[in-house]
């Protein structure tokens, strides 16, 4: 089945094992009639475990299969590769856009529920959710930095297409999409991709950033949200800038925890991906490419990094105070070291930057200004 959105032409299929596969293609893309996923497969394993940490009051996730899933193929045998006559991949199709499909080995799902609030030492629930894999391009090599802005508006259009879907499925609480990006980030393929994970929880950093908007927005009695305040002191302030466009802003934060952390914050107050206008999406399809360009001029070699979509949880009392933001990161902090997460940050949870936001924010600046010759 072949539907449009926004203006990319969406086609749906199945995998051999039942798993989704929906294509996104480029605006004036013909229309897709998607070969068949001809591979033996075997059944989709159970779902994994959730366990609940009474000691703080987190979820914990038990993916024992994951042991098993593909680490860092060879070209020729990547599974997000277009299939060939030698070598069935994931993909069946001998050439795509943009692919998303269901996870063979997902921390959460296949299944979909409501999830208790909490369960009693000892008991276990299964890992309800949806986790799913999104390749930018069939190009083994390269990065989301390097795909043309066409290519890579059609990735933000299938981002908002999966918030809007996967935010309506039973129990779902949280929609993050994401990219971790390097060997030194823990990736396993080497292909240009992203994740998105569906959430029956909200998530122990998702929790911490809407608690403390709807603070905010009480304390003002509705009339001013957490992260518009800090855009307009950044904006104002301007030693940290990156990036000003009409509809969204690029800045290192005040309080930067990583060595390299930029935040692209929309001018409008907007939960998520899906409630963004056409407009804003090609605005923000552009700025996404300048900084991912800029941050891999900081150094000689391409710069480790997760880009982190904070998306409004999906609550009736957290959504409206929280606003989406890019939070980019990376533990480079020089160009030969990286910064681990040790005893402070680990254990505590308290972070200690090596780096001033103000001195990285003069870098990048310069850094995304060259990218741009």
């Amino acid at each position: 089945m072949t539907t449009t959105a926004g203006l990319s032409p969406v086609t749906r299929s199945t995998l051999a094992d039942g798993r989704e596969l929906i294509y996104f293609d480029d605006p004036g893309a013909p229309r897709r009639s998607p070969v068949q996923d001809a591979r033996d497969l075997p059944p989709r394993p159970a779902p994994g475990e959730l366990r609940y940490d009474a000691l703080s009051g987190d979820w914990v996730a038990v993916a024992a299969h994951r042991q098993s899933r593909t680490h860092l193929p060879p070209a020729d045998a990547c599974p997000l590769c277009p299939s060939t006559p030698s070598f069935a991949s994931e993909l069946p199709d001998p050439d795509y856009d943009v692919v998303v499909f269901e996870n063979r080995f997902p921390s959460l799902g296949p299944a979909v529920a409501e999830l208790p609030s909490a369960l009693p030492w000892g008991e276990t629930a299964p890992a309800l959710g949806r986790c799913e894999v999104v390749s930018f391009t069939p190009e083994h090599q390269g990065s989301f930095a390097e795909l043309p802005y066409s290519r890579a508006r059609t990735v933000v259009e299938a981002w908002a297409h999966r918030t809007a879907e996967l935010s309506a499925l039973p129990g779902i609480r949280q929609v993050f999409p994401f990219e971790n990006r390097g060997a030194q980030i823990g990736v396993t393929l080497h292909h240009p991709h992203g994740q998105i994970y569906a959430y029956p929880y909200l998530t122990p950093r998702g929790a911490q950033l809407a608690e403390a908007a709807r603070r905010h927005f009480d304390a003002n009695d509705g009339k001013q949200t957490l992260l518009g305040s800090l855009l307009d002191r950044e904006r104002a302030d301007g030693a940290r800038m990156i990036l000003e466009g009409s509809s969204f802003s690029a800045y290192v934060p005040f309080a930067a925890r990583w060595p390299v952390e930029v935040h692209l914050v929309p001018h409008r107050h907007v939960a998520d991906f899906a409630g963004l206008t056409g407009e804003e999406k090609d605005e923000l399809t552009d700025m996404y490419l300048q900084l991912l360009r800029g941050v891999d001029r900081l150094y000689e070699t391409p710069t480790p990094y997760i880009a982190a979509w904070f998306q409004a949880p999906i609550d009736p009392v957290l959504r409206p105070p929280s606003r989406f933001h890019l939070q980019l990161t990376s533990p480079r902090r020089a160009a030969d070291k990286l910064k681990y997460l040790a005893g402070s940050e680990a254990a505590m949870g308290a972070f200690i930057n090596d780096t001033r936001a103000e001195d990285v924010a003069a870098r990048l600046r310069d850094a995304v200004s060259e990218a741009r010759r």
